[in-house]
């Protein structure tokens, strides 16, 4: 990729649909908007702060066990920590390590720096584009399920990164089972109201 994303974020830009994945790859898929852009960082509550003085955010940001999380075929017990806002049309996603799998740290960069480790697709027919690309040599590499109740989302990550360098994720977000497309206003409204509470995430399941 001929962008670096850190860079771009320290100047409160993002890149464009093109420069994030070929537009030839998104239309022999017929994928629709990048909705997502998933950005791996060795601790997400500093990298949200860094953002956030810059003028992005506010951050939601929330850490669970999830409820099902399968890696490439095995499944394990995953314990991970988000922060979510919006950026440029973008949700921007940040992700740390976590506990129960290295497929966020593995895209780690040496200096400690944003690095882009996915683009995200919001879809009702996760099953459906698993199958598509696998048929085309794409190898799922991870199929999970949040549940944040009254919110759970059916999440898919395909390994694409020989092609575009960038695992491309499914998502399927759901409230009270009722398929949704949520709006960055609940995301920034959520993280104000923690704020004015004086909570810095929620922190739910094996927090060690």
């Amino acid at each position: 990729m001929d962008f670096d994303i850190d860079e771009l974020l320290s100047c409160r830009k993002v890149p464009s649909q093109e420069e994030l994945l070929p537009s030839a790859f998104r239309s022999r898929f017929n994928l629709g908007r990048i909705h997502q852009l998933g950005l791996a960082v060795p601790n997400v509550i500093e990298a949200a702060q860094r953002l956030e003085e810059l003028g992005i955010g506010p951050f939601f940001i929330a850490e669970d066990d999830l409820a099902a999380w399968v890696e490439r075929g095995e499944p394990r017990f995953y314990h991970g920590k988000l922060g979510v806002a919006h950026l440029g049309g973008y949700e921007l996603e940040l992700l740390e390590a976590g506990r129960g799998s290295e497929i966020y740290s593995e895209a780690f960069r040496p200096d400690g720096r944003i690095a882009l480790h996915h683009v995200g697709f919001l879809d009702h027919r996760v099953d459906e584009r698993v199958r598509q690309m696998n048929e085309a040599g794409i190898e799922t590499a991870i199929r999970g399920r949040i549940k944040l109740w009254p919110l759970d989302a059916d999440v898919a990550y395909l390994d694409a990164r020989e092609e575009t360098g960038v695992y491309i994720e499914f998502i399927d977000y759901r409230f009270l089972r009722i398929p949704i497309y949520p709006a960055a206003s609940a995301v920034k409204a959520g993280a104000r109201i923690l704020r004015l509470l004086g909570i810095k995430q929620l922190r739910m399941g094996q927090c060690d």
